[in-house]
């Protein structure tokens, strides 16, 4: 017999995703751990959370039932991170619902799954619910036969995102898992939601059924929704038989790794492995935080990544890690995970770098700290004190850069605390003199470009006609200092951030490269001086007639009065363009579509995309959207000239030419018409609508109140993505034998025999179910006007099992007889299940539904249990399945017999 395929964390992912993709769900991508339009959290902490705009009704979704394994990011429990079980970087399995399927589904989706699918044992699931949530309780009872009595009531079944956070809410149903006594407390409330190491949750069914406003109040939701999520590792944890998540094959290399480095064994001493599961655990956070675009900083995401990274190298330095490592173990943990996520292989020079220049910077203020706070403590345990003076903490922190909250952590393995209150006063009266002082830099800023715009030349821009030229240098900034000279750094750099902002900045006297301007980015290039060369990664107008361009040296230098060769990145520029025309093209299909009250609210030109702000108080309809593509596309066919002029401000704006929202204008100003389309507009464009190439718009939806949102691709981006597509239907007709023309008949056919088989099959097992139960009321066991019926059967689920029962009891009941008493059982996945009822003229001879459950569920290796009337339960015994069933109408002639007996007595 072969063995049984091990459940890898890559085959439980898959498994998860194509359970529900085959009951209906379209696979999501997962999105940024970085929110996109969600500034309630720094990073995603649920895979709800792509759904919430969906859950409101504020867009369409793409699917009314999704599944997905989304990268999730929570430092709530960081303190508890080295356990069996809490992490901060984790992957979230979850289906949603957006107003189709509720309860009932949710909760028989993942009964199957985890029963059938994945092979958990019934016994050592238990369900909790909301205390008042009834319904949820009569859907396990009814939708998996599972006992009553063992679904646990808890309050904190409640999901929301905070209590006065707005956005939807509602009751949840989470699943625990049972790891057996040996892990649990003893104590005898000890159950699903005790705090020991027993009961493990695995899923949390949550019901999104109200929306809750910022004071706390609920309404209900327009429509009802199902969110889920269910943690990868805590779920290969169970099914790959590990005592914690640091075992499993998402972690046991990234484990290896650090005691590779650290030159220990991991599981000989307990301390060093807790040590060892903490670095592990945020090394390998850090790498999905710096994969999707996060920055050490000191505020927000930033800061929580800097937090990560330093508790790392501390706990680092606990094992003897006195030099950077956290650089070498990424590529352990980008090699782990590549194969789900690919882009950390493409950007992992990025990541290494960032971690390594950040480990590097924090070691000396962590080495000095160290020292510090070591003798702070030496000093007050001398004296007989257990507390770090506020003060004390936050000199550690304002003077040396020592995180507060190590000096907490210090602290307490020392066994004293800090004064937090200290600490927060003098944290509060920095911050007073800090607001006196704010004032004082922004003026000083301020008075910088003033001070340049009088003292030098206006930057000449030649952007219109040219991307190259030469120049002469006529200031140079470092931190927003004038310099003489810049020079390349000797140390490694961390690579920058699209819109971040470096800090060296070059005036020149003309420039080819275009400031940030009109919702168009600012371009990149080059600088080359005679002795060194200048990286441009943004240019900006800090005020008007000054053009500065942001960059770093990459190698030698520059000074003043320097002459410059200057080349802007064409190819950036040249997709620019292509998306900034296509933005007014745009513009002028909507006014004709949908009126000329439809007005620009806003724009973001990228060569990757164009986003494109408008106001409408509904979303566009799909044919609206095809018909704004293809009036584009016109456009862009037609092929018209660009033709830009020079205007007086108001001369402009009699002439039609339309002014943009939230933009402040020159006069003269720049007009640019192609076609039917006049704007006012400074930025760079094509000379001729055809060089676009093609328009299409990938994403239309709410950006606020009353304003929507298209998002489209251009040229070479846009005909990719059409191509991707057309390999999608092409592969679809392959695989369906259609040609791409009779694909959607050919989908819409299956899915209409399919419905029809699947009525079919329902009636064939309804019809068998029938015939079935008329033999086996023939065979019932008559003892003294007492009616027995007890059977092996063949059942595709606990639904056939009920509705045999009800056929069997009906037909008994027409001969007359009320005490009837039925044990159905049948066999699935190498375990029995069964169900018992007993009907009230029988219970009140004596018999028990429960009891007989109990009794046949411990005959079976198992157990049962229920009401008087109905119970159920299951084992694993199927050997002994047909000597138990026969002993089943001895069981219930010893229940009347002593239920008889006793009123006797």
């Amino acid at each position: 017999m072969p063995a049984k395929k091990p459940w890898t964390s890559v085959r439980i992912r898959e498994t998860f995703l194509k359970f529900y993709e085959q009951r209906g769900h379209k696979r999501m991508p997962s999105s940024s751990l970085v929110p996109y339009n969600d500034p309630s959290v720094f990073l995603t902490t649920a895979g709800m959370q792509q759904m919430v705009p969906y859950f409101l009704g504020l867009e369409t979704p793409p699917a009314i039932r999704m599944a997905s394994s989304q990268k999730c990011f929570r430092t709530v429990d960081i303190d508890s991170v080295g356990d069996a079980r809490h992490i901060t970087f984790f992957e979230m399995l979850g289906n949603f619902s957006v107003g189709d399927y509720f309860k009932r589904d949710a909760i028989a989706f993942a009964w199957e799954l985890l029963t059938k699918v994945f092979g958990l044992a019934p016994d050592r699931l238990y369900p909790t619910v909301y205390p008042t949530d009834e319904e949820a309780i009569e859907h396990w009872v009814a939708t998996t036969g599972f006992p009553p009595e063992r679904i646990v009531r808890l309050e904190d079944n409640w999901w929301d995102r905070g209590p006065t956070t707005p956005g939807p809410c509602g009751p949840d149903s989470e699943i625990y898992y049972d790891r057996g006594e040996a892990l649990g407390c003893g104590r005898p409330t000890c159950q699903p939601g005790c705090d020991c190491e027993r009961f493990l949750e695995i899923w949390n069914l949550v019901f999104m059924q109200y929306k809750q406003d910022n004071q706390g109040n609920k309404e209900p939701l327009a429509s009802k929704n199902i969110d889920t999520g269910m943690g990868l590792e805590r779920l290969s944890l169970v099914l790959q038989q590990k005592a914690t998540i640091f075992e499993t094959d998402l972690f046991a290399p990234i484990i290896q790794k650090f005691a590779q480095l650290t030159g220990t064994t991991y599981g000989v001493d307990p301390k060093a492995d807790i040590t060892l599961r903490i670095i592990a655990d945020h090394g390998r956070a850090l790498v999905f935080l710096a994969g999707d675009g996060v920055l050490p900083g000191n505020e927000g995401r930033g800061y929580i990544f800097r937090r990560i990274l330093r508790r790392a190298v501390r706990y680092g330095k606990l094992l003897g890690l006195e030099q950077p490592f956290l650089g070498q173990a990424a590529d352990t943990v980008i090699e782990l995970m590549m194969p789900i996520y690919p882009e950390l292989r493409e950007r992992r020079d990025r990541i290494v770098e960032i971690l390594s220049m950040e480990e590097v910077r924090f070691r000396q203020t962590l080495n000095t700290g160290l020292e510090i706070l070591g003798n702070v403590l030496d000093e007050l345990a001398r004296v007989g004190q257990r507390e770090v003076p506020g003060e004390d903490a936050f000199t550690l922190y304002d003077t040396h850069g020592f995180p507060f909250e190590l000096t907490k952590e210090v602290a307490a393995e020392r066994g004293m605390t800090v004064d937090v209150s200290g600490f927060e006063d003098a944290m509060e009266r920095q911050r007073r003199q800090s607001r006196k002082q704010a004032g004082l830099t922004n003026a000083r800023e301020d008075d910088l470009w003033k001070d340049l715009k009088e003292q030098l030349p206006q930057t000449v821009f030649t952007g219109y006609q040219k991307t190259e030229g030469t120049s002469r240098v006529v200031a140079l900034l470092d931190e927003l200092q004038l310099k003489e000279i810049v020079t390349a750094p000797q140390e490694l750099q961390p690579p920058l951030e699209p819109r971040q902002t470096p800090m060296l900045g070059v005036i020149l006297e003309e420039t080819p490269m275009y400031p940030e301007s009109g919702g168009q980015v600012g371009d990149r290039g080059w600088l080359q001086g005679p002795a060194g060369t200048f990286q441009v990664m943004d240019t900006q107008r800090p005020v008007s007639g000054l053009i500065v361009h942001w960059g770093r040296m990459t190698h030698g230098y520059l000074t003043v009065a320097s002459p410059v060769d200057i080349q802007v990145d064409t190819a950036r520029r040249e997709a620019t363009r292509k998306n900034h025309s296509a933005t007014h093209l745009l513009h002028r299909a909507l006014k004709d579509l949908m009126g000329e009250s439809v007005v620009q609210q806003g724009s973001l030109v990228e060569p990757e995309r164009l986003r494109f702000d408008f106001n409408l108080p509904r979303g566009l309809k799909k044919e609206e959207i095809e018909q704004i593509d293809h009036a584009v596309n016109m456009m862009i066919r037609a092929n018209w000239s660009v033709n830009t002029e020079m205007l007086p401000l108001e001369q402009a704006k009699r002439t039609g030419a339309m002014a943009l929202f939230g933009e402040k204008y020159p006069d003269p100003v720049r007009v640019v018409t192609m076609g039917t389309s006049k704007e006012l507009c400074g930025g760079t464009h094509v000379a001729a609508t055809g060089q676009i190439g093609l328009y299409v718009t990938i994403q239309e939806t709410s950006s606020a109140a009353g304003i929507r949102r298209i998002e489209a691709l251009t040229g070479e981006t846009a005909e990719a993505l059409l191509m991707e597509r057309k390999r999608t239907v092409d592969t679809l007709a392959s695989r369906l034998q259609a040609s791409p023309d009779t694909l959607a008949q050919r989908i819409d056919q299956l899915v209409a025999d399919l419905s029809a088989a699947r009525k079919e099959l329902d009636q064939v097992h309804r019809a068998a179910a029938r015939d079935e139960a008329h033999r086996l009321a023939e065979t019932a066991h008559d003892q003294q006007g007492n009616l027995v019926v007890a059977a092996s059967v063949t059942a595709s689920d606990h639904a056939t099992l009920l509705v045999m029962n009800d056929h069997i009891r009906d037909l008994l009941q027409a001969r007359h007889n009320d005490r009837i008493a039925i044990l159905l059982a049948t066999v699935q996945d190498d375990r029995v299940t069964f169900i018992v009822t007993v009907t009230p003229a029988l219970v009140q001879q004596g018999a028990h539904a429960g009891k007989i459950a109990q009794a046949v569920g411990e005959r079976l290796g198992g157990k049962g249990g229920g009401r008087p009337e109905s119970a159920q339960g299951g084992g694993r015994s199927v050997d002994r399945l047909a000597t138990v069933v026969a002993e089943v109408p001895m069981i219930v002639a010893d229940q009347v017999a002593a239920a008889t007996n006793g009123k006797r007595g």
